[in-house]
């Protein structure tokens, strides 16, 4: 029995309510935790929810017009927030690419959204001589971002195949999307075929144990 339920049994609910209103307002992030070890991927997709949600897309579209229009100054998971917080990890390695490629940059941005880490970085990339940023993505979402936000810079694409068509990735951007993949080995096995020169893992929880664990 988690500790939670615990709590929940023993204070009353008045009680109980205050302080996980509490709880959300001193640590607002905490409520992210894996949960489960379940026996097989489609038994944990039972029970929960996944990003092809019409909803999750909807609340990206609308921050991330107000960002591309200037009306906001940066998203993430849907979220708009008053200041950019950079990742300077992920901002050094594009860095990186781009001085080995003579201020030139050509980004497979997987899973990428409608361009959530683009428009992070878009200060530092157009200083750049020229780049090209490419999202292959679930294919609603290809479909809002070919409306809304393609452009000759940002191009949005639904495989891996017809991604490959005439382009080859100077980096390959994996943030928050392996442990989210059915078969995260073959896609990163399908994705070295394009020889990247890099590939940069961002927000990606490892498990340390034997064998792969599927939680929620």
């Amino acid at each position: 029995m988690s500790l939670h339920t615990v709590v929940k049994q023993v204070l009353p609910p008045f009680l109980f309510g205050t302080l996980r209103s509490l709880h959300h307002q001193l640590f607002p992030h905490r409520d992210n935790y894996l949960r489960g070890n379940y026996s097989s991927w489609s038994e944990a997709m039972h029970a929960s929810t996944g990003y092809d949600s019409d909803i999750i897309l909807q609340k990206t579209k609308d921050t991330l017009v107000k960002v591309k229009s200037g009306e906001a100054v940066y998203e993430r998971d849907s979220v708009l927030f008053g200041e950019i917080q950079y990742s300077w990890p992920l901002l050094a390695g594009l860095t990186w690419a781009a001085a080995r490629s003579g201020g030139r940059l050509n980004v497979l941005d997987f899973g990428g959204s409608l361009g959530s880490t683009y428009f992070q970085n878009r200060a530092f990339l157009n200083k750049l001589s020229d780049v090209r940023w490419s999202i292959i993505e679930q294919p609603e979402y290809v479909g809002v971002g070919k409306e809304l936000f393609e452009d000759s810079i940002l191009r949005f694409y639904s495989t891996i195949d017809d991604y490959s068509i005439g382009n080859r990735p100077d980096v390959i951007i994996l943030s928050a999307v392996l442990q989210y993949l059915e078969n995260p080995y073959e896609m990163l096995s399908r994705l070295l075929e394009l020889h990247p020169d890099c590939i940069i893992l961002a927000q990606t929880p490892f498990w340390e144990g034997k064998g792969d664990h599927l939680c929620v």
